[in-house]
């Protein structure tokens, strides 16, 4: 019987030119709370973080031998998705009077996620120690004490039972503050879905010089994560946030201007899960009894075995007169009343990020290192030549028919046409596989710098009513552990000691 892994032939590339960009400023924002600089002076120079981000797949570094009199100072994000832990490792740089440059990266990643460790979490410390150990090979000795250390998760957490999700939490926190490096008690947290949408639409605009650049149209984003997807963009229509449904407008506030977004956080239709769903499978249990998986979404002769969050599955396919449209049908009806479908994304400029990028490059839509542009409808064409093509000859993925017509049809409930334009960035500029969610630590650090507030937003923006201010798009409980002390009045803490926004 043949054995599928979790991810068939995809990748799930993510940007690490814009988490370069971005965990930059969360470091930095953290320095200069600790030692009475300007935040916002920081915020403004962020784009000159990245100018050093340049070399391998592993770690990269600038090219020329840094000047005499640089300050130097490290900073490591984990990164916890569904489908993997990942750490970076930054150096940075800065001379006097000048804000700092990420002049170093370091980047491990390891299979699978934190929530396969769900039912045994004593096994999860031994990935993360993994990467404390490439921190500490990569950071010299003297620098650990100083060197703040966090923990994102995002929606391989969110799926899991509140308590499993705590237990998890509460294990890295004991590794973390078992290691030498600088940790405040409310470092290792749970994102919640809109500050990950949040976050990327920040970064996207950043690097398309919309944020920077005055009269400049913003554009939109769209992420497709394993167990979660984001779409986040910013109205022109006062219909759109009238029309709105509650929890899906939330308002970003930088430097004294208020950005009412669009964003909402969809948990359970990641790539992943929605492969799961579309088998007929339940999120976090077995097939019972060790039953078959039937679906008309795979090869009608293909039979094998297909792990997801460390649960193995027999999945097989079964025969239909049409592939594409049995399979299409199917799609729909996990797709049906789960998605909030809006007129104006027809008018909005889109970039698309991870797994939408890894299936448009593997059947040829765009190119795997320039990127390039395809119009939705390129994922439905492409759709039904897949899976006509698996009716009668094998495919090194039987998932490929599934999920292009999953991506079709989740890109249509959104209220895409056929002919709308998305756009990826380059490969080469963005060449690593990472998530660049982690910006969203900056609301924990600099409050008065960046943070999204549901309450300022339209109405039925969907706050939280335990802290008002914080949107709550996946109505999940938070996971957090304790608040973080103030720390030394001269040490380096990546916490703010005020209250970070709930899950």
């Amino acid at each position: 019987m043949r054995k599928i892994p979790n991810h068939g032939t995809l990748r799930m590339t993510k940007v690490i030119y814009p988490l370069g960009l971005c965990v930059g400023l969360f470091i930095y924002v953290a320095y200069v709370k600790w030692h009475r600089a300007s935040a916002t002076q920081a915020f403004f120079s962020i784009s000159g973080m990245a100018l050093g981000a340049q070399g391998g797949p592993q770690a990269h570094s600038p090219q020329e031998t840094a000047p005499r009199g640089l300050e130097v100072f490290y900073g490591i994000m984990f990164d916890a998705g569904s489908t993997g832990t990942r750490v970076h490792v930054f150096q940075f740089a800065r001379l006097p009077g000048e804000t700092p440059t990420l002049t170093h990266e370091t980047f491990k990643a390891l299979k699978p996620g934190l929530s396969a460790y769900a039912d045994d979490v004593e096994k999860s410390a031994q990935g993360i120690q993994e990467l404390l150990d490439v921190a500490k090979q990569d950071i010299p000795f003297d620098f650990w004490k100083a060197t703040p250390l966090v923990l994102k998760a995002t929606a391989g957490l969110r799926l899991l039972p509140g308590a499993k999700a705590q237990k998890l939490l509460q294990k890295v926190e004991e590794v973390f503050k078992a290691s030498p490096f600088l940790v405040g008690d409310d470092c290792v947290s749970i994102m919640n879905g809109t500050d990950e949408g949040v976050s990327a639409w920040i970064t996207v605009n950043f690097l398309t010089g919309s944020l920077k650049t005055p009269g400049r149209s913003s554009v939109g984003m769209l992420d497709l994560g394993g167990g979660s997807t984001q779409i986040t963009f910013l109205p022109s229509v006062e219909g759109t946030l009238q029309s709105s449904p509650p929890g899906h407008l939330t308002a970003l506030q930088m430097f004294n201007r208020t950005y009412r977004l669009y964003s909402y956080s969809y948990l359970g239709l990641g790539l992943m899960s929605a492969r799961l769903a579309i088998l007929g499978g339940v999120e976090g249990e077995p097939a019972k009894d060790g039953e078959e998986l039937l679906s008309p979404c795979l090869p009608p002769n293909f039979r094998g075995e297909w792990e997801h969050a460390e649960i193995t599955y027999r999945i097989a396919g079964q025969e239909a007169a049409s592939l594409y449209e049995t399979c299409a049908r199917r799609v729909a009806g996990v797709l049906r009343d789960r998605v909030h479908h809006t007129e104006e994304v027809k008018r909005v400029e889109f970039y698309a990020f991870s797994y939408y990028y890894d299936l448009a490059a593997s059947v040829g839509l765009i190119d795997a290192e320039k990127g390039g542009s395809l119009v939705v409808g390129d994922f439905e064409t492409a759709a039904k030549y897949v899976c006509r093509t698996l009716e009668t000859q094998p495919h090194s993925s039987p998932f490929v028919c599934m999920d292009l017509t999953y991506i079709s049809l989740l890109l249509q409930e959104f209220g895409f046409p056929r002919n709308k334009v998305l756009k990826w960035f380059a490969r080469k500029k963005t060449p690593w596989t990472t998530h660049y969610g982690s910006i969203a630590g900056l609301a924990e650090l600099g409050h008065d710098v960046i943070k999204t507030d549901s309450a300022t937003a339209a109405a039925g923006g969907g706050a939280d009513p335990q802290r008002p201010g914080w949107a709550r798009a996946e109505q999940h409980q938070p996971h957090r552990s304790r608040p973080c002390a103030e720390p030394p009045p001269e040490t380096l803490c990546p916490c703010s000691g005020k209250a970070a926004p709930t899950t």
